[in-house]
């Protein structure tokens, strides 16, 4: 029990990854945050971007949502949410029991399995990709058929790529399959089932919106691209900021828009996956929660403000997030994310290019994730990206053809590796 704090409260459940900057603002906001930790141990996973010192004290999870609820119940928190995906369904959970402003449990499992979220999409009547649940070799085949297609294997809970495969024959779909099941996923989930889906041809693009009392806003919209490397179909190699009209943005975001009426997400952020096939959008994924890999930093950069802003704004200012939400976000600034994919794995012994990259006229940031004497992996999925870059110019023009330089750089001879 701790004494009542003289300041609001709010709970953050895995205040993790991009969710780690949400405590900050909520302090500025003159709000305490309270951490849940919704596993025994801090996933390993998460342990850079933890920040116990945002936090006025700590809630750590042990299986049970009432007694966790109770717990949390004495700092008489105003909002519960999530920080990252693995908080998504104890978030939901207590503040469903506490009475506080929620998306629900009811949807609660369509919201984190990939299976069900596509199936509740398409009984809400918007196009999906064909899929199947398979726990054996047999359903698996029956749905692949004969005759040689691209398909998706991906675990029912994961997230950052973790185990995902794209098979172009049954011999594929095979191995996919049996590398993939009895496995612990990212989260540490036995993988007990595998989903598998149709390829959607098509770019990608991500819809980062932010929900008050079923209003949503759209905080930002992106174009991916991707690379065939490394032994991977569709490998991410960097995402750019789109504005928020165009005939692009406005079917996505009206696709989306029904996604999230559809998987009950009706406050706080979500961060959804796209593909544009030539028969329209289709939904990759969404996750309710912000965007990861730090994208929202660039986004503030480019904008003004970010996910991260207009989430607390949501949970603290109904009435200004409203007001706010009638006027669309402005680009003052053109932003583009360069994923750099390594080509091989070992000891990093330098960068000699990285100066070249710095000179970059749209050079902003760069978040590096393995530093010279660290262990680097070849880069096939979200976590084994060496760095990301971050490119930020008034000129869309500049940002482009510095991407491009960027690409050109990345590769062989970028990474000195033992």
């Amino acid at each position: 029990m701790s004494p009542a704090s003289p300041r609001p409260v709010v709970a953050i459940v895995d205040g993790y990854s991009t969710g780690s900057h949400l405590a900050p603002l909520f302090a500025d906001r003159g709000y305490d945050c309270v951490h849940v930790q919704s596993t025994p141990r801090l996933p390993e996973l998460y342990t850079s971007t933890y920040r116990p010192g945002d936090f006025t004290h700590e809630v750590v999870h042990a299986g049970d949502a009432r007694a966790t609820a109770s717990a949390l119940r004495a700092y008489a928190p105003t909002a519960v949410l999530p920080g990252a995906e693995s908080g998504v369904e104890l978030a939901d959970q207590i503040s469903e029991s506490l009475g506080l402003l929620t998306n629900g449990t009811a949807l609660t499992e369509a919201r984190r399995n990939k299976f069900r979220m596509i199936e509740t999409v398409k009984a809400a009547g918007l196009p999906a990709a064909d899929q199947v649940l398979a726990t054996d070799l047999e359903t698996l085949l029956t749905w692949y058929g004969d005759v040689p297609r691209t398909v998706v294997l991906k675990p029912v809970n994961s997230a950052l790529n973790d185990g995902v495969s794209f098979c172009t024959s049954r011999e594929e779909v095979i191995a996919a399959f049996n590398a993939l099941l009895g496995t612990d996923s990212a989260f540490g989930l036995n993988n007990r089932a595998v989903v598998a889906q149709e390829y959607l041809v098509g770019a990608e693009y991500y819809v980062n919106s932010v929900s008050r009392d079923g209003k949503h806003y759209v905080c930002d919209v992106w174009k991916t691209q991707h690379l065939q490397v490394n032994g991977v179909r569709d490998l991410l190699g960097g995402s750019q900021l789109m504005t928020r009209r165009g005939p692009e943005q406005d079917v996505l975001v009206a696709y989306a828009f029904g996604v999230l009426d559809a998987l009950g997400i009706s406050n706080g952020p979500a961060h959804t996956e796209l593909k544009l096939t030539p028969q329209g959008p289709r939904l990759v994924e969404t996750g309710a929660r912000v965007c990861g890999a730090q994208l929202p930093l660039l986004t503030r950069a480019a904008l003004g403000s970010s996910q991260l802003e207009w989430t607390v704004l949501a949970y603290t200012d109904a009435d200004a997030f409203h007001t706010r939400a009638e006027q669309d976000y402005v680009v003052d600034q053109h932003a583009i994310c360069v994923n750099m994919i390594a080509p091989k794995e070992g000891k990093l012994s330098g960068l000699p290019r990285m100066d070249e990259v710095r000179a970059l006229e749209s050079f902003h940031d760069v978040l590096l994730k393995v530093a010279p004497g660290g262990l680097i992996k070849q880069t096939r999925n979200d976590l084994t990206y060496p760095m990301l870059v971050h490119l930020l110019h008034p000129s869309e023009g500049v940002t482009v053809r510095d991407y491009m330089t960027a690409r050109y750089l990345d590769g062989e001879g970028f990474y000195d590796v033992d």
